[in-house]
Formats: structure tokens, sequence, C-alpha cells
């Protein structure tokens, strides 16, 4: 075991990683991408080795951001390094990469060693190219979830719980502020937790956290629950599942999700929460995650198969996703137009719909609302103010921020007109090159940016109306939003006569 002086490296790696001395290297054995415990006051963690001529002294440690920040140390500080194998898991990565089946075991292993941070990004992206090539059936993938539920905190209560939940893909996916408090106000027991944005414009937590405080403990949420009947809160404030977010860490730059693991992240975090019952939104469209009514629907069997063996009794909504839900896209545009149908005010037909038939499955689910009664029933405590009267119990128990009224909600302060540069119907609505807009606007780290559509699929539109709106908390971003807005052209437009053919003759 060597003792080194620590120096801060102020850079983010995504990973525990260390560089030493060469010397200080050779006299341990070590060679790049080897393994060493790093040791100091009881804590006790793995890195991957980095190894410099001239960058780190000898006797020094040079630990990135994260490394530092788990290990709690400053310039200066002293820890203590030793060499350590490989761990086992990495083995049964390698013969899942040959397409043979994982036990329950190997896959306890591999979920326990990407929390305890003992993988490589290099292994941990082999692992979810490998799951993502080769598949999971049905028993390794109740055995992933059943590890990741193991592997973090789980949330007890005494009551039944229900708990909703989109997969995604589609913009402006505002329903949860709206159904959870229709359900919530209705009698049921929902302790949401939400994501923040990956790869869109918001996530539920994004748009949330505009109007209140999202960081719960496991305490708090279940207080909440308890006191007001549910929670709208960030899913990783607390170490539900938490193989999943370092999971998610190396899917995103690689462009994939492999089928099995958007199973085993959904139902690991619900079974974690203690859910009994939910509702799983799989939004449908060309450029979404499910294309089509097939690949729908083999998600909706087996996300209910896996609920059966998880004790989680779930039905699925397969919702249009064909274009932004709702005129709002960013965290507080979209905030703003939740408060609004909360509030009674005319906002998107699609919002209203899709919010009020899953709140409507959950009422059934509950035994609220008799079978094809549900969605009248939440209409009618949407349109009563209930729902409005929940949702700011809820941002209140959470820690409001004090806007209670859509009009009070912060928007970007700079904004920018689109002009549709002919007369026609809107034909095509791009979702991705509307999050493209949006996210160069700022969003969803700055929560006033993003778009407000003015016409959608199928509406007429005059030369030189508007079309959108972007927003911004910056002029510079707004501007540079313009200019991608101008090259993607989002939105498609068509005249009634598609195509002029003369006659040959003349």
């Amino acid at each position: 075991m060597l003792e080194l002086k620590v120096k801060r490296i102020d850079i983010e790696v995504g990973g525990f990683e260390i560089i030493l001395n060469e010397e200080d290297a050779k006299e341990l054995g070590l060679h790049p991408q080897d393994r060493v415990k790093v040791a100091r006051r009881g804590l006790i963690t793995t890195a991957i080795v980095n190894i410099s001529e001239s960058m780190i002294k000898r006797g020094e440690i040079g630990m990135f951001i994260e490394i530092s920040e788990k290990m709690n140390v400053k310039n200066g500080d002293t820890v203590k390094i030793a060499p350590t194998m490989r761990p086992m898991s990495v083995d049964y990565i390698k013969k899942k990469i040959y397409g043979e089946k994982l036990t329950k075991d190997e896959i306890y292993e591999i979920i326990k060693d990407i929390v305890d941070d003992n993988l490589s990004t290099i292994e941990l992206a082999s692992y979810v190219t490998a799951i993502q090539i080769r598949g999971m059936d049905m028993d390794e993938t109740e055995w992933m979830t059943k590890a990741m539920v193991d592997t973090g905190e789980t949330i007890d209560f005494e009551y039944t719980v229900f708990d909703v939940h989109s997969i995604g893909g589609v913009p402006g996916n505002k329903y949860a502020p709206i159904a959870v408090p229709i359900a919530a106000a209705a009698g049921l027991k929902i302790p949401k937790t939400s994501s923040r944005a990956i790869s869109s414009a918001a996530g539920t937590a994004d748009l949330m956290e505009v109007l209140t405080n999202v960081r719960l403990s496991v305490n708090d949420i279940r207080r909440i629950v308890d006191e007001v009947g549910a929670t709208l809160t960030w899913g990783g404030a607390v170490n539900l599942a938490p193989a999943d977010d370092k999971i998610v860490h190396v899917e995103y730059p690689l462009g994939i999700d492999p089928h099995s693991q958007v199973l085993a992240s959904v139902m690991a975090k619900k079974k974690a929460v203690g859910a009994n019952f939910m509702v799983l939104d799989i939004p449908m469209g060309p450029e979404t995650k499910v294309p089509d009514e097939k690949t729908a629907r083999k998600y909706a069997m087996d996300f209910i198969e896996l609920g059966e063996r998880l004790g989680i009794t779930l039905e699925a909504a397969v919702t249009y996703g064909g274009q932004p839900i709702g005129r709002a896209i960013g965290p507080a545009l979209e905030a703003r137009e939740a408060m609004q149908a909360l509030e009674g005010r005319r906002v998107s037909h699609s919002l209203i719909e899709k919010a009020t038939d899953i709140a409507g499955m959950l009422l059934e689910l509950g035994n609220i609302a008799e079978r094809g009664e549900g969605k009248d029933m939440a209409k009618d405590i949407l349109k009563s103010g209930k729902a409005r009267e929940k949702f700011l119990e809820i941002i209140n128990a959470q820690g409001s921020r004090g806007i209670e009224k859509s009009e009070d909600v912060p928007i970007g302060k700079y904004k920018a007109d689109i002009h549709s540069p002919e007369e026609g119907y809107i034909s095509i609505v791009s979702n991705k090159a509307l999050v493209k807009i949006a996210r160069t606007a700022g969003a969803p780290k700055d929560k006033g940016a993003g778009i407000i559509l003015n016409k959608k699929k199928s509406e007429k539109t005059d030369k030189g109306e508007v079309l959108y709106t972007i927003y911004a908390d910056s002029k510079a971003k707004l501007d540079e939003a313009v200019k991608i807005a101008k090259m993607l052209k989002p939105l498609k437009i068509e005249g009634m006569l598609l195509e002029r053919i003369p006659s040959y003759k003349a």
C-alpha cells in the first residue's frame, strides 16, 4: 500500500479515475486502466488508473472531480492506494457479449459492481452494448430489475400505492402534473418520482422545479404522501435503483436504449417506491422510441408480464406521439401550461385528453370509478378545481417557490417569432427538430427557455402568420436557436395542390 498526497484536478471525467506518476505506478506494478483501491478515513472506493510522466509528481495522486467529491478530499490531503483485482462481473459481461444467458447471481454481481463504481466506463459501455445487441429474456430482465431494487433504497407504505410513468420520447409531455393531483384528489396515494431531461427539452422534474423543491429524502416523500396524498419529485435525489442513473449516463452518448434496460429502469423505481398499481404511458409516433403499433404492443405486453413477476398490476396506455403534447416545450413554459389546465383555462385539447385519460385509468385501477367511467370522473375533478387545490397542496408540502398562478411563472425574457413563409396547412411536425431548437435556446438547464407552438399538425396558416415562438434566458442562445430553427424547419407546410403535372403537349 502506498500513501500519496492529493492533487485535485477540476475536470469531470464521468467516472472514478486517478492519475499516478509513472514511477509510483511502476513501484506498484500498475498499467493504464488497471484498478486500485483508494482509502481515507474509513472510506474506500475503486478507481481506474491513468499514468503521467510530468503532470503528477512522484508521491502525488491526481484525483478528478467525481472521486475527489466521493472521498471528500482537498489538495494536500493524503490517501492510501493498493492494486486490486478486476471484478468477476467483467467475465459475466463477456458471457453476455457471446450471447449466453446470465444467471440471477451473475446479474446481481454486475448491478452491484455498477452501483459500487467497480466497473470502468469502457466495461459499463460494453455491458450496455451487449444487452442492446444480444438482448435479455424475461428471466434476466426480472433478475436485473430486482437487483436494481435491492442495491438501493426502498420506501414502504402501509397502504395501497399507485404510480404512473411515461417511457418518453414526445416533447411537451406534461400530463403528470395534471393526472397525479386529479387521482390524489380522489383519494389515491401516489409517490410520483420523475426524471430530469436527458435528451429532451424538459423532464417532469425539470418543470416541477420551476414551482417547488424536488429534492426530497425518502422520509420527506413518505411524510408528504401521508399528509397530502402525492409527490411530484426528482427520483435522482433519493437512492432508488441507483444503478439506473449510472447506466443511463453511458447509454446517452452511445445513443442506445436496450429494450430490457427500459423495462428494468422503469419497473425498478416503481417497485422501490412500493407501487401496487400503475399506469404506463407509451407514446407512439415516427420520432418516438415506439414508431408503430407492433412495437407498442410488444412494450405493453412485456411491461405487463414484468409487473406480474414483481407484484405490480400494470395497465399500458398507448398514446399519440406524432407531435408535442400541448403547445409548450421547455420547463417553465410547460409548468405554466399545466397550471393553466388546472385553473380551467383554455389549453390544447391534446393535453387535457391525455391527462384525463391517464388519470381515469388510475381511478379505475383504484376502484374509485367503474370501468369506462374513469375519464369522465377525471374531467369532473379537473373542472371542479379540486385537482388545482391538490396540486397547490403538493407543491406547498414539497417547498413552494411562491408561484400559485400560471401568470406568475417566470419565462424567458428574450423571444423570437418564427413566421410562415407561405399559406397552407401544417402537414408534418418534427418532434426531434423542436427539441433541438428548444435545447439550443437553453432548455432544460435554462428553465425559461423553450417553444410555444402557435400552429400544430393539420392546422391552417397564412403567409406571415406566427408558427411558433422561441424563448430564451439569453440573447446569444436565442439567436443561435433562431438559426437552427431556420435550418431545420420543424413545421412543414403544404397547400391543397401537392403537384401540378402539365400535358406533354404543352
